[in-house]
């Protein structure tokens, strides 16, 4: 290889993430965030904005994040005209996203023609899910013909966790079974077996499962059509509302950032209140329904930023889930874990809680590294 350190590129509808990393070490080199990007060719030019910074670094190869990946893809891949073929095909099922995601692999190949790309999928670790999970109750040929049907997403967040968890815990990750809780602006829950996505909250689209930043996350289903007819608004404009208008911000009134209300709350603001109830009771009820789809619960993680960060989320949500022996250890909650491998719950509680941070930018490198390698070796 030319060099040791792996270009991680994450395109947005209006963004680019980067971060050049050493793949062994985890070591960042460099990272940013080009925003408000628009029109023809932005990524493109975000793309040459980046090269300005990382100029004079060797590059060994490059990993996208790919957001979707439908039923092609259960693993990361190699990037070559198939498979960029098979991205754009799943655009119907991410039309925000994956159209932006091609939209950096061309840019980047170009610049970068040389080295291997590789993608990595958001959906790939849940495609372990079994039938029983991931099948709508809806006519079986609009799964046979439009592949409607559950597919997930942070995959690369919660197989991160995952393998984290067996380590700071001594044991075998084919021995564990975990729920891993990603809670950004994003959120979504994972049910694990044996190191295998077995059910997750997210569905077709990142919309469905908990509630989020402005998500409104599972809702009645013909709450399309009443709002049509009776709020006067489209079908798009519902969409929109659900996707963009809902959750922390819709239930609030005035935020997506659960850092701001839980200062709100503080002060007494009541619909800060109600949203982060709701959000916390959502959780916690959404765990217990992927514990059906385990033997036993070995531990419980939380990660993402509010996972994280939140010692009040974390509170509320293990009270949610007494009915599992969850006893908070509140000295441990309130420095996140730190000084004790990620635990957060007692010694008496029957139900294990950590928190391990994520980080899905190694996990693309090091898939990227891994893919580069076997190429190289052929």
């Amino acid at each position: 290889m030319p060099g040791p350190n792996v270009l991680v590129v994450n395109c947005g509808s209006s963004s680019l993430k980067f971060a050049l990393i050493e793949p062994d070490s985890g070591d960042v080199i460099r990272r940013g965030l080009v925003e408000r990007l628009s029109g023809a060719g932005a990524h493109a030019r975000a793309l040459d904005q980046v090269l300005e910074k990382l100029e004079g670094q060797a590059i060994a190869a490059v990993g996208h994040r790919v957001v979707h990946g439908g039923e092609y893809f259960a693993e990361s891949v190699l990037l070559d005209a198939d498979a960029i073929a098979k991205i754009a095909a799943c655009s119907e099922l991410a039309p925000l996203h994956n159209p932006a995601n091609l939209s950096g692999i061309e840019a980047a190949r170009e610049r970068f023609p040389d080295v291997p790309h590789v993608a990595v999928f958001d959906t790939a670790f849940h495609q372990s899910l079994p039938p029983k999970a991931f099948m709508y109750a809806i006519p079986h040929e609009l799964y046979e013909k439009h592949k409607v049907r559950r597919y997930g997403f942070h995959g690369s967040s919660h197989r991160y966790v995952a393998t984290e968890t067996a380590r700071l815990l001594g044991k075998p990750l084919e021995r564990l079974d975990l729920v891993t809780a990603h809670l950004g602006n994003g959120c979504s829950a994972c049910a694990i077996h044996a190191g295998r996505s077995v059910d997750t909250t997210m569905g077709l689209t990142p919309l469905e499962g908990l509630v989020m930043g402005t998500r409104s996350g599972d809702v009645d289903p013909n709450l399309h059509d009443f709002l049509v007819e009776h709020a006067g608004l489209s079908l798009s404009e519902v969409t929109d509302l659900l996707n963009r208008k809902s959750g922390l911000l819709g239930l609030s009134g005035s935020s997506n950032d659960m850092r701001t209300l839980l200062k709100a709350r503080e002060q007494g603001d009541e619909r800060a209140s109600l949203a982060i109830g709701v959000f916390t009771y959502r959780l916690a009820k959404a765990i217990l329904g992927l514990a059906a789809a385990l033997e036993r619960v070995d531990a419980l993680v939380f990660t993402g930023g509010i996972g994280e960060h939140a010692q009040a989320i974390r509170a509320e949500t293990l009270d949610g889930l007494r009915v599992l022996g969850a006893v908070l250890d509140p000295a441990l909650n309130a420095t996140n874990g730190v000084s004790s491998g990620g635990r957060i719950t007692g010694g008496e509680s029957r139900l294990l809680a950590l928190v391990v941070p994520t980080n899905e930018e190694l996990v693309i490198a090091r898939e990227a590294t891994r893919l580069a390698a076997s190429l190289l070796g052929r």
